[in-house]
């Protein structure tokens, strides 16, 4: 006698959206995350649960902010485990899921697609097998190119086994623009060592690209094939290291606490660099962030809400969304009707996307501000820091995030976890989608 199938509905077959079943996804990796962190086996015994709970949350949300020390208080097991967490966060829950299914020779369904084209920040639902298939390749090819020339930094340190563990480690944390070191200091020891400045920059740089980016470079290979995207991520990208490593170099040169306490200029040099290029989410530093002065404190803060790409590793609101944004303050001033930008036109419904993830973003970094400072008196600027960090999920800090008591850890926790699943998404989940039945005539609104 045959047994009759029972079809389980999934989420979104429930009515559940997109948007809120991929916040439920990464919330339920960090909590799994927490218990496996929080095991015996995976910390010297200084790790209590609300210790591993912020870890796991800072590594799926490939975040940086760390309450622990990692290469210390975790063992090589928990190090393990907070490096897959890292890549899980870092690629995208979804995108395994589906890698997975595929291999194992399983159909994705609609509803898997949609989840799917959540977590990448995609429109369409087409495509997306290409685009999980080149974040996989992208992201294999640049993590074991980094750790083999990692090692000859590491090993001759540190021996083989431990030193080909801390080049792995480091280079998934720096491609997944996670920020996480096995130091206490993070990367300051090496802040005049060449393949450390250059290697662990690159990996993050790639990653924070977008690998929509990266595979249509390999795919163009001439600058007037790529894509629009492609283009403004590139041009962006190269503005924002310039501007950061020339504003880090005159503000910081003769800071004692930064690069006046540096032997020469080719070390003040490796560290502004290192510096410019960090705070895109990457979280590594190579200097005492604590100790650079405001004004390069500000500028910091401001390319770490700007982030990197989309369909990539890094947070904040991302360089087109800034683009788009300066794109249309120019054609206001101009009066012009429509945006133009390399021979192309971007229409009202980006506009209109920029700005309600401009607006949601500053809220959340504004609330969080509000709410830490609530319960824990510090510098301001220490606390402003710490929450933009959080949001952007670079990872930088000047030592505030140790000193919050729990409702502050909760505060970034939070502020983490919306900087990764993305501003929009909690956009989406509170508005709703109606057409309205009646056309009402303009009214003039004074603004400015």
């Amino acid at each position: 006698m045959k047994l009759p199938t029972i079809k389980t509905a999934s989420p979104v077959e429930r009515g559940l959206p997109p948007p809120l079943i991929l916040a439920l996804l990464y919330f339920s990796s960090i909590f799994v995350g927490a218990l496996l962190l929080w095991m015996p086996m995976s910390h010297t015994g200084a790790v209590g649960f609300g210790d591993a709970f912020f870890t796991s949350a800072s590594a799926v949300t490939v975040t940086g902010l760390a309450v622990v020390d990692t290469g210390s208080d975790l063992t090589v097991i928990g190090q393990v485990i907070l490096a897959l967490l890292i890549q899980l966060g870092g690629l995208g829950l979804m995108a395994f899921a589906v890698l997975l299914l595929s291999a194992l020779g399983l159909p994705v369904g609609l509803p898997q697609r949609l989840v799917l084209r959540e977590d990448l920040n995609q429109r369409s639902l087409g495509g997306l097998a290409i685009i999980v298939r080149t974040i996989m390749l992208v992201a294999l090819v640049c993590e074991l190119a980094g750790a083999a020339i990692l090692s000859f930094v590491f090993v001759p340190d540190l021996g083989w086994p431990m030193g080909l563990w801390h080049a792995v480690f480091h280079s998934i944390s720096a491609f997944n623009n996670a920020g996480f070191a096995l130091y206490s200091d993070s990367l300051s020891g090496y802040v005049n060592d060449p393949i450390i400045n250059l290697t662990i920059p690159a990996l993050f740089i790639l990653g924070g690209l977008g690998f929509v980016v990266v595979g249509d470079l390999v795919r163009a290979r001439s600058w007037r094939r790529l894509n629009l995207h492609s283009k403004l991520m590139l041009t962006g990208t190269l503005s924002l290291i310039l501007l950061g490593w020339v504003g880090f170099a005159a503000l910081e040169w003769t800071n004692p606490a930064t690069l006046g306490g540096l032997p020469d200029t080719a070390s003040r040099l490796w560290a502004s660099w290192f510096q410019a290029v960090t705070p895109r989410t990457a979280g590594f530093n190579t200097i005492d962030t604590g100790g650079m002065h405001d004004s390069t404190t500000l500028m910091t803060m401001s390319l770490m809400l700007v982030g990197g790409g989309s369909t990539s590793t890094a947070g904040g609101i991302k360089v087109t969304t800034l683009i788009v944004l300066l794109i249309g303050t120019v054609a206001f001033f101009r009066r012009q009707t429509a945006l133009h930008v390399f021979g192309r036109s971007l229409g009202v419904e980006d506009v209109m996307k920029v700005m309600a993830l401009t607006t949601i973003s500053i809220f959340i970094v504004l609330a969080g501000i509000f709410l830490i400072s609530i319960s824990h008196d510090e510098e301001f600027l220490d606390l402003a820091f710490e929450a933009t960090s959080a949001f952007g999920t670079v990872g930088l800090s000047r030592g505030a995030t140790g000193e919050l008591d729990g409702f502050g850890r909760a505060v970034i926790i939070a502020i983490m976890f919306l900087g990764r699943v993305g501003p929009l998404t909690l956009g989406f989940f509170l508005a709703t989608h109606s057409r309205p039945r009646v056309r009402y005539p303009k009214g003039d609104v004074y603004l400015g």
